[in-house]
């Protein structure tokens, strides 16, 4: 792998760029304070934007780690910034990650979570060198696997009592993409 850390990236209507200390108050407004983002997540709402300044400062902390990936998405359109994308876990003995992801219930169902999706995919397998990218959601949330097929990946099975998050022990459902499916995808 060639770690480069969260380098900015761009697609059609949106700007994937570091976290700063100023997005506090618009992270917390545009879906940090909603219950019904965080629902299936592993982390709470924040109670007020106090707490989604110090999540961003150890964000912020981390990007001097070059194997570190964690980008804000901001609409080009507006310069607001709506949700965020990460990879939570890196396997470096078979070039694999695993990512996360997470908007703001205002611009659900308007095709961003996947645009900002096949950004990082792209990102992480033509530049670092990744060979599998990986996701999972909670079998409550199908949505979330939705996003998970538009960024190109394959439903791999369902791992039963096997995560937390918001809702308790929960069934997980995986998927994958593998940079051969990838670079196939965009031959064809």
């Amino acid at each position: 792998m060639q770690h480069q850390g969260t380098k900015k990236l761009e697609t059609d209507r949106l700007l994937l760029r570091r976290m700063v200390t100023e997005d506090a108050e618009e992270m917390y407004h545009n879906w940090a304070c909603e219950d019904a983002v965080t629902k299936f997540l592993t982390w709470p709402t924040h109670p007020n934007a106090d707490v989604t300044k110090r999540v961003i400062g150890g964000w912020i902390d981390s990007y001097n780690s070059p194997d570190y990936y964690h980008w804000g998405m901001e609409l080009k359109e507006t310069h607001e910034l709506i949700g965020n994308i990460s990879v939570i876990s890196i396997k470096e003995n078979v070039l694999s990650a695993d990512i996360g992801y997470c908007i703001g219930s205002r611009w659900w169902g308007r095709g961003l979570m996947p645009e900002a999706g096949r950004a990082v995919v792209k990102y992480l397998f033509e530049e670092v060198g990744l060979n599998r990218i990986a996701a999972y959601h909670d079998t409550n949330n199908p949505n979330s696997g939705r996003v998970m097929q538009k960024i190109g990946m394959t439903y791999e099975g369902t791992l039963r009592s096997a995560g937390h998050n918001n809702q308790g022990i929960v069934d997980e459902k995986w998927y994958s993409i593998l940079k051969a499916e990838y670079l196939a995808a965009q031959a064809g």
